[in-house]
């Protein structure tokens, strides 16, 4: 089992004008999926706070994966990818890729996600958006993908040969 932390990003749930509903939610699909969530926190589009936040996380070695909801999009307040590409040491370019493309099934809106994710140390950090919705559909293209790459983040044997038969390439 590995631990996820979630950061809420967002001015409103920060000065507490509107319910945190994205890092709930983000925590009980993670749960569902089998991680323990260990930490959440709210924090609002400050680039330096949300720096921060990760840094903390990511350095303590608790946990393996943060989860960021909001400040993905155009907003001129919206720095979470800025935060996020600040902090990481390597980028992770097929996660919101996956993410991308999975809403673009949906609405053409989600083109306009700024979203990314990175490794720092033995954590990897992935952005999601802030509406519910949107944190579903995005979970759903990625979790079944993130044990296996934290598998091998943490150095641990993760032979992608093993893959079920159904997967495997021709």
């Amino acid at each position: 089992m590995y631990n996820a932390a979630v950061l809420t990003v967002s001015d409103r749930c920060a000065r507490g004008e509107r319910p945190d509903e994205g890092g709930p939610l983000t925590a009980e699909l993670l749960r569902d999926a089998g991680f323990r969530v260990a930490q959440t926190a709210v924090v609002p589009d400050e680039q330096t706070e949300i720096e921060n936040a990760l840094i903390r996380w990511a350095d303590s070695g608790e946990v393996q994966l943060i989860v960021t909801t909001g400040g993905t999009g155009f907003a001129p307040r919206d720095v979470t990818p800025e935060a996020t590409l600040a902090v990481c040491r390597r980028l992770a370019p097929g996660i919101p890729e996956a993410m991308r493309y999975a809403s673009m099934q949906v609405t053409d809106r989600a083109m306009l996600s700024r979203a990314q994710a990175g490794i720092r140390g033995g954590c990897l950090i992935v952005n999601l958006p802030g509406s519910p919705k949107a944190i579903r559909e995005n979970l759903a293209a990625i979790l079944p993908a993130l044990p296996h790459g934290l598998r091998m983040l943490s150095g641990a044997p993760a032979d992608c040969a093993a893959l079920p038969e159904e997967k495997r390439p021709g």
